[in-house]
């Protein structure tokens, strides 16, 4: 075997999934999908023993985890949504009001209920993540005032086609 050179490499380090409960949050960065209509956020917690949670694991891997990440699309059937997360954002810092500059959105604060989803991962198996259930202002977070879901379960897909091929019986009433 070659000399991987190890001696300059730091060992991984343990690292503590998040549960699921409320989180005061960070926003890190924002990208504007403008192609499908979505902004991506990055964000971090922003206070307590979790704080810089996903920074750190960004430290330790090289890329930014999925679940540190969410998406909000501003299509037309999806504004209620992107609105209660803006008014989650405006709530959380004094004085902000979002002009539509979705740059303006790094380092404001808002509150997460963090939730638990089972997922099939490439090789077959079920699995759990974090996924952000949802948004609130920092002082619901603060005062308790959320209620966290339970595990959503992963749900196998139909592999069953959609159609349904005709019966001989039926193909010998065909009029042709």
């Amino acid at each position: 075997m070659r000399n991987l050179g190890l001696e300059n490499v730091q060992e991984a380090q343990e690292f503590t999934k998040l549960q699921p409960d409320g989180y005061i949050c960070i926003i890190t960065g924002v990208q504007d999908k403008t192609d499908k209509k979505y902004l991506e956020i990055c964000y971090d917690i922003a206070t307590g023993d979790r704080k810089n949670h996903f920074y750190n694991l960004y430290k330790q891997f090289g890329s930014w985890p999925n679940s540190g990440i969410i998406r909000r699309s501003y299509k037309q059937k999806a504004l209620p949504f992107f609105k209660s997360f803006i008014t989650a954002v405006e709530n959380s810092n004094s004085g902000y009001k979002f002009n539509y500059d979705e740059k303006k959105l790094v380092k404001k604060i808002f509150g997460a209920v963090l939730a638990e989803e089972e997922y099939e991962n490439q090789e077959g198996e079920i699995k759990t993540r974090i996924y952000v259930a949802q948004v609130r202002s920092v002082d619901k977070i603060r005062n308790g005032d959320f209620t966290v879901p339970g595990l959503k379960k992963y749900e196998i897909k139909n592999t069953e086609p959609v159609f349904q091929p005709l019966t001989d019986e039926e193909m010998n009433e065909l009029p042709f």
